[in-house]
């Protein structure tokens, strides 16, 4: 029986930054994978045709490069081969018709957002301050154990920096949703449209609460940070850490389900395999999955509280996502010539902050939305060597799909019995691409093939992707936060000792930037007092 000091469940971003982290400790870890290739959401391949390659699931980093993980362990991964490739145009939108476009620049967002409507500009600048004013306590809620020692402490720290009104306030702006932060700050619908598309990548919408905070995240972080891609796709940051945890005698393994999570006195301490192999675990067993697949799977004959059963049994999954991915021969001319659409990474089209809203609506009523948000991924821009010089890769995501279509709001499709067939696949890929063709007139013509990503392709690659839903779990309040996974369990310390749930069911949630694997890796490594408490 083989035996490690950690075994991770799952090579998603977040089992990979742990393993990592605890290798270079001096652990001896193994990472073990159901499908062949490692990285979870992160796949890079030539899908179209010869020479183009593609992201096939998630494409951007800026999570990632602006995350505890990568600023541990930078030097590592570009001695391994990765480098990041940025942009200073991180977004933009079509507004209706209205091109607007966000900079790593505050000066030319302030002359933007001023051209669009006057004291908008002003407005941007008095927002980023303000949050900037605050960032460690933003940007700390979202790589902090919150129930745990460090939690505490960015508590008392947020307390002291903001006195008792301004915590409070804080604690308010936690709760706002993204339509109420925009039309308090912002008065031109272009820049609500311009930003209002981003809550969708958090898995919110523009009226749920919690989404006006993540606005606000997005958008310093786009201006901060800009969208970072790795030269040659996201595989890159994927093989140096695989190289990373190899270098340091650590083994991930491909093709091998796990099918339990073995418990003996309360504590996990190996894991079976579809092979019928056992491989022990001397400290730790970390699970990168859903709590569907951890509590009801996972953990199947284990001794579990009826309540952490009923719970996971109760966890909810979120919208559906479909990704089109389309090789062209020429760059797209985009309507109206601007030359920054050029070099934009994400275009978003969009009738504004109500049409955001209104897919949304019609997405969780089981429709397929008239009109879908489209967010338009131009790799690219930001990495050239993705394609031919002369040609150009679109990645286009949809966010506001009904796991289950149970029919079409704008009464042109027939959607059956709700399963994502070929057909019905295809035909709500060619709404998509034909109004995308509005803006880009030469987009049919220079097409030379597109490859769609249903709801039921995602989930069928990927088994934590529950409905096609992309984040691993619904993000409304009482799943977010301190409540994610869920009410009673908002940590990633799990019932049964020596296990600990990570992924994007977990704190902080869904994104690419493995701030769950640094979070358990760092208390595995130094267990405070307090930790082991709220453990309890």
């Amino acid at each position: 029986m083989a035996e490690y000091d950690a075994l991770f469940v799952g090579s998603g971003i977040n089992s990979l930054v742990g393993a990592a982290l605890l290798a270079k400790a001096g652990w001896k870890v193994c990472v073990l994978e159901r499908n062949s290739w490692l990285g979870g959401n992160i796949r890079t391949e030539e899908i179209t045709v010869p020479g183009y390659t593609h992201d096939v699931l998630s494409g951007w980093h800026p999570l990632f490069t602006g995350s505890a993980g990568y600023g541990e362990l930078k030097e590592d991964l570009h001695a391994r081969g990765l480098e990041y490739l940025n942009t200073q145009y991180p977004t933009g939108a079509i507004v209706g018709e209205t091109p607007v476009f966000l900079s790593t620049l505050q000066e030319a967002n302030v002359q933007e957002f001023e051209r669009h409507h006057g004291g908008d500009g002003k407005a941007w600048e008095q927002a980023i301050a303000s949050f900037l004013a605050k960032a460690d306590i933003a940007f700390g809620m979202l790589g902090t154990e919150l129930w745990s020692s460090d939690g505490l402490k960015l508590l008392i720290k947020a307390v002291r920096k903001l006195g008792k009104r301004g915590s409070l306030e804080f604690g308010g702006e936690l709760l706002s949703s993204c339509r109420h932060w925009l039309t308090e700050n912002f008065q031109s619908p272009a820049v609500h449209g311009l930003l209002a598309p981003w809550v969708l990548h958090t898995g919110l919408g523009p009226d749920n609460a919690g989404s006006g905070y993540m606005t606000q995240v997005i958008a310093a972080a786009l201006q901060l940070g800009g969208m970072p891609v790795p030269r040659g796709g996201g595989a890159r940051l994927v093989d140096a850490l695989v190289r990373l945890v190899r270098d340091y005698g650590g083994t991930l393994e491909t093709d091998i389900d796990v099918e339990q999570v073995l418990v003996s006195g309360g504590r996990a301490y190996a894991v079976r395999t579809n092979g019928g192999s056992i491989i022990a675990a001397r400290r730790a067993v970390v699970c990168c999955v859903t709590p569907t697949q951890l509590y009801l799977r996972l953990l199947h004959g284990s001794t579990l509280p009826d309540w952490v059963q009923e719970r996971a049994r109760n966890y909810r999954y979120g919208r559906a996502d479909m990704q089109i991915h389309m090789a062209l021969s020429e760059r797209p001319k985009w309507l109206g010539g601007d030359e920054r659409f050029l070099k934009t990474a994400i275009v978003h089209i969009t009738s504004g902050l109500n049409g955001v809203s209104r897919a949304v609506n019609q997405a969780e009523r089981g429709l397929l939305p008239a009109e879908s948000t489209i967010a338009v991924g131009q790799p690219m821009a930001v990495d050239p060597s993705r394609g031919p010089a002369e040609g150009w890769i679109i990645w286009i995501q949809l966010q506001e799909l009904p796991p289950r279509p149970e029919g079409d709001a704008a009464g042109e499709i027939d959607t059956g019995d709700g399963t994502w067939t070929e057909s019905l696949r295809e035909r709500y890929a060619d709404r998509i691409v034909e109004r995308l063709g509005k803006f880009i007139p030469n987009l049919q013509g220079a097409t030379l093939k597109r490859v769609v990503v249903s709801p039921a392709d995602l989930q069928a690659a990927n088994v934590n992707l529950v409905g096609g839903d992309p984040y691993a779990g619904s993000c409304s309040l009482d799943q977010f936060f301190l409540w994610r996974p869920f009410r009673g369990m908002p940590h990633h310390r799990t019932p049964i000792a020596s296990l600990f749930h990570i992924g994007a069911s977990t704190h902080p949630g869904p994104g690419l930037h493995g701030a769950s694997g640094f979070m358990v890796a760092k208390q595995l490594l130094n267990p405070g007092l307090l930790s082991r408490i709220f453990s309890r």
